[in-house]
């Protein structure tokens, strides 16, 4: 791959993450200071993320991969969204906002594909080339966090009650505009499938690998990764706004803690899949969602706050740990055959199934906790996602008894 190859690729997942990390992690906090979000609402916003993931899969199957280049539409929908980032930044009633995110949403999640699609496209060892081009993605997301708190300050006490923090979809689509206009110049990437040949809605859901179902373990894991992101949307949903409200400074940009520690405990994974097997590694992630959040819950923004600082840091663990070495289990039990349709059953059961019944709960929780002056009960808000997370280390610890060797070979 030449330098400006590399470049190119580099700045579009830079700007990819960018664009994310741009408004969702402060998303919860905006939608509460500005719109007056009841927790119900706020689940439905944030389920617009599950909703994207699942309606995903047929925008990338039935259109990208038959009849556009994958940068084209890649840019296209960008350019869309800039649109869409615009009417949400002025937007003042929720019942305005919801219908612009849910469809910004629906365009935004196929483009996580498409920029692996594009970057794969221009690599001849992809194991060894892509994490170098990835890794842009989580700098973006990392930069983004660090202009809202240090730079323009839209999250601080007086930032949030001035309404500022609807500057951060400004920027997201100022970002998303830039990122339309780039992908045209992005190396073509033509479509792999003919126009002609037949795309199964089977394939593009991974309902092809529901016969990996019927190995006891796996189902478990299955059962168990749907389980484990209700937890994980209370993470997305309510940190940024309970941060805020408990009055930790540049709660955004001390969130990109958890990025950072991603990067970091994403090296530690090959280390613990050899010395210790796929079950001990991701108990680990699943006791990690349990930890962070009983730190959340018995934490503060004054002498206790070094248990905050812990438990976002943990997001490394809880995410690399679980997702990650799912991902190398679920590769590693599908074969050849149904490698693509199992990932994608995977997804569509985390980010999908998972994370919509997450993000609804949380919603409910955070409702049922609310105070008469306005505040929360933050304690019982992060204790309940802790108890859930601990069942479910309990369950996948006595039911899961995969003992073969495969999982540390397809590592290797």
């Amino acid at each position: 791959m030449n330098t400006t190859t590399r470049f190119k690729l580099s700045f579009m997942m830079f700007l990819e993450f960018f664009i994310w990390g741009a408004w969702f992690v402060s998303l919860g906090t905006f939608l509460a200071a500005n719109l007056t979000a009841t927790g119900s609402q706020t689940a439905s916003v944030f389920s617009t993320q599950s909703w994207g993931a699942i309606i995903a899969p047929f925008i990338i199957g039935l259109i990208a991969d038959r009849y556009f280049n994958a940068e084209k539409i890649l840019g296209v929908l960008h350019i869309i969204g800039a649109i869409l980032m615009y009417q949400m930044y002025k937007a003042t009633d929720i019942s305005v906002f919801y219908p612009y995110v849910f469809v910004y949403m629906v365009l935004y999640m196929p483009t996580l594909a498409l920029v692996n699609s594009v970057s794969f496209n221009q690599m001849k060892d992809p194991e060894k080339e892509f994490s170098t081009i990835r890794i842009w993605g989580t700098l973006g997301w990392i930069a983004a966090g660090l202009l809202i708190s240090y730079y323009f300050h839209w999250d601080s006490k007086e930032g949030t009650a001035s309404g500022f923090l609807k500057n951060t979809f400004l920027m997201a689509g100022i970002a998303s505009l830039v990122l339309g206009l780039f992908s045209f110049l992005l190396p073509k990437t033509p479509p792999k499938i003919a126009k002609s040949e037949k795309v199964k809605i089977s394939e593009l859901l991974g309902f092809d690998a529901l016969k990996l179902l019927r190995d006891k373990n796996f189902l478990i894991f299955f059962i168990s990764s749907i389980l484990i992101c209700i937890p994980l949307a209370f993470y997305y949903q309510n940190a940024n706004l309970f941060l805020s409200t408990i009055g930790v400074d540049n709660p955004t940009g001390k969130m990109t803690i958890g990025q950072a520690s991603e990067v970091i405990f994403l090296l530690f994974i090959p280390i613990f899949f050899k010395r210790f097997g796929f079950k001990k590694t991701i108990l680990v992630g699943m006791i990690a969602w349990a930890i962070r959040y009983a730190l959340f819950a018995y934490g503060n923004a004054g002498e206790l706050s070094f248990m905050l600082i812990l438990g976002i840091a943990l997001h490394g663990i809880c995410y690399d740990f679980f997702f990650v070495s799912g991902q190398i289990y679920t590769n590693s039990k599908a074969g050849e055959k149904f490698k693509s349709s199992a990932q994608g059953l995977i997804t569509l059961a985390t980010y999908g199934i998972g994370m919509l019944i997450g993000f609804e709960i949380a919603g409910l929780i955070k409702d049922n906790y609310a105070m008469a002056d306005g505040s929360f009960d933050w304690k019982m808000i992060w204790i309940i996602p802790a108890g859930i997370a601990f069942v479910v280390f309990l369950l996948f610890t006595i039911l899961f008894n995969d003992k073969t060797k495969d999982i540390t070979e397809a590592q290797s």
